[in-house]
């Protein structure tokens, strides 16, 4: 079952940290997303591999859209 990992926070893309094809875990960090005022760290939320990464540095995101989907380990 695919998980898709979604913007919390209205805000531009700062880096991408992962690319399709990655195992991840739970706790690592995906996405780094760039507010206002701070840097916000997007976790991957379960473990398994990056199947798509559907946002790039620099990209606007808003509330709800997704940034990337992942596989998780069953």
């Amino acid at each position: 079952m695919n998980h898709v990992v979604r913007a919390e926070i209205p805000a531009t893309v700062a880096t991408v940290a992962v690319e399709a094809g990655q195992q991840v875990g739970v706790s690592d960090v995906v996405v780094q997303l760039e507010s206002v005022t701070s840097e916000v760290p997007v976790p991957a939320g379960v473990a398994g591999i990056v199947m798509e990464v559907l946002v790039s540095d620099g990209d606007v995101v808003e509330v709800g859209d997704p940034l990337l989907a992942i596989a998780e380990d069953s």
